[in-house]
């Protein structure tokens, strides 16, 4: 699968819903109803990142729950990359961009959101065929503010912003024109997780699926 390829496969993931939940699973057995409250709420594409020891046995669960399309987040060498591949990752995303990873990438013919902060790093991706990409840590990095900037130099590249966005920001993201969908974790609060209040998450979720873009 080509740069180009997986940037069209992961903007048709994105268009599914306006936001993407990122997920961190600690415990193995909140990950089947986890993933049916966000999919009940109308939230189908699940980001589980890689930095517990859990995660690819969440992906695993995860990924067998009906209309769940599960991808695996933090990716940050090959063997990640297989081994999400492996536990039925659909997707990766990466908080940036190495040639490791796009080569892990293309060689496990798996679609790629990979990050990117400057207009550099913007460019040389693009460069690669990459036209969709992760911006990461957006609220760090000039937030909104930054991406409409960005959006006048480089309008053909669409972006999936993520790393501190609240609910209240994320409209101010979503009304951009270079903004498919944000990425976040205020979906699933701990507390919910703990409790498992899983109504709780689906409204949540409801919440995030009917924000405007």
């Amino acid at each position: 699968m080509t740069p180009d390829e997986q940037s069209k496969h992961a903007l048709s993931l994105c268009k599914l819903a306006p936001v993407i939940p990122v997920l961190v699973i600690e415990d193995i057995d909140t990950a089947v109803p986890l993933a049916q409250a966000l999919v009940a709420g109308g939230l189908p594409v699940l980001e589980i990142t890689l930095r517990t020891e859990c995660a690819l046995h969440a992906i695993e669960a995860m990924s067998k729950v009906e209309g769940a399309i599960v991808g695996a987040g933090t990716v940050l060498n090959a063997s990640q990359m297989e081994a999400a591949r492996g536990a039925g990752a659909r997707f990766a995303v990466s908080p940036g961009a190495t040639p490791t990873i796009i080569d892990a990438a293309r060689l496990n013919d798996m679609p790629l959101l990979p990050g990117a902060q400057t207009c550099s790093e913007i460019m040389a991706l693009l460069e690669q065929g990459y036209s969709v990409q992760k911006f990461f840590p957006a609220e760090a990095i000039g937030g909104a503010a930054a991406l409409k900037s960005i959006a006048g130099p480089l309008p053909q590249v669409t972006f999936c912003p993520t790393g501190g966005i609240k609910p209240e920001r994320a409209p101010d993201y979503l009304e951009l024109p270079n903004v498919v969908c944000v990425g976040g974790s205020w979906i699933a609060p701990q507390a919910a997780l703990a409790a498992g209040d899983w109504q709780a998450i689906t409204e949540l979720a409801r919440s995030a699926s009917g924000l405007p873009r």
